[in-house]
């Protein structure tokens, strides 16, 4: 008798150790992660909501922008009113061909701003996450000329001189996979478009950015205005 009044405690306790042990072995979710849509609106019209003309970009870029650069040599030696912007949690940096990773610090914030909020209406509206991509960035005239061999419509007069202004893609964006390999549904780029221009309509509305719709690019033309 006396042996198995010990004996039931010593049982309760490895009856708690398998049990822990077997929860901390708990499976991962590896099933096919769906998208649940809600509350998706976008904007009444591309066109007339992100109607901002080059004269608006150009007024407030020579007011709060850098002076225009000749080359990329005279880019590199503007690091003390420029911010070098890579690929990172927010956004995507795609390969800039005809421009070059760098922005005034307001533009900056402003495209971190645009990534994060973006990712939060996903979050919200019960999407996978995706990425913005970054597809223009400051422009030298040296950039602009070669531009121009290709496309005849690069203008000499554009607000991507002075580091206030980048494009965002509405085509293309980046999934964002998940960290412990579950698979993710897809979400369209015309899901993701209707999503992205909530996100600048609500910055265009609180005065943060110009925005210009851009239909042959394929992109949104912003310019901050802090």
């Amino acid at each position: 008798m006396h042996y198995k009044r010990h004996l039931t405690p010593v049982l309760l306790i490895v009856g708690m150790a398998l049990s822990m042990g077997l929860s901390g072995c708990k499976k991962k979710d590896m099933s096919l992660k769906l998208n649940e849509p809600r509350n998706i609106k976008g904007v009444i019209s591309y066109k007339r909501s992100f109607g901002d003309l080059n004269e608006k970009h150009l007024g407030i870029a020579k007011t709060i922008g850098i002076l225009p650069l000749a080359s990329r040599d005279e880019a590199e030696g503007m690091k003390d009113k420029l911010q070098h912007i890579t690929t990172n949690a927010f956004y995507t940096v795609d390969s800039l061909t005809h421009s070059i990773p760098y922005l005034v610090p307001g533009a900056a914030t402003l495209l971190d701003s645009i990534g994060a909020n973006f990712l939060d209406s996903l979050a919200s509206k019960g999407l996978n996450p995706n990425k913005v991509i970054v597809t223009s960035v400051l422009r030298t005239k040296d950039d602009v000329k070669r531009l121009r061999r290709h496309n005849g419509n690069a203008s000499l007069n554009s607000a991507h001189f002075y580091g206030t202004t980048f494009d965002v893609s509405w085509k293309s964006f980046q999934k964002v996979e998940d960290e412990d390999g579950r698979p993710l549904q897809d979400v369209s780029s015309d899901t993701l478009k209707l999503v992205l221009s909530e996100v600048l309509r609500d910055l265009k509305q609180a005065n943060h950015c110009y925005v210009k719709y851009e239909l042959k690019q394929g992109c949104f033309h912003i310019t901050t205005r802090k």
